[in-house]
């Protein structure tokens, strides 16, 4: 996936990448905690998550220290 050049439009991606790594984290929080869960599924959600989690500091190494916030 090619990331916008636009500052606007990387602060936007920035934003909804952040709310898909918090919810991903609070349902990965929620598999954990009713037993017994499907570690196959807790796995592709933690690997997602590590997937977003290197986009949004990409993104944020984009826009530099000015832009983010």
């Amino acid at each position: 996936m090619e990331l916008p050049e636009e500052p606007q439009a990387l602060q936007t991606l920035l934003t909804e990448l952040k709310v898909e790594h918090h919810d991903l984290d609070e349902s990965i929080t929620r598999l954990a905690d009713s037993p017994p869960h499907d570690e196959l599924l807790m796995r592709r959600m933690k690997k997602r998550k590590l997937q977003l989690k290197d986009r949004i500091a990409a993104i944020e190494r984009m826009l530099g220290p000015d832009l983010i916030a």
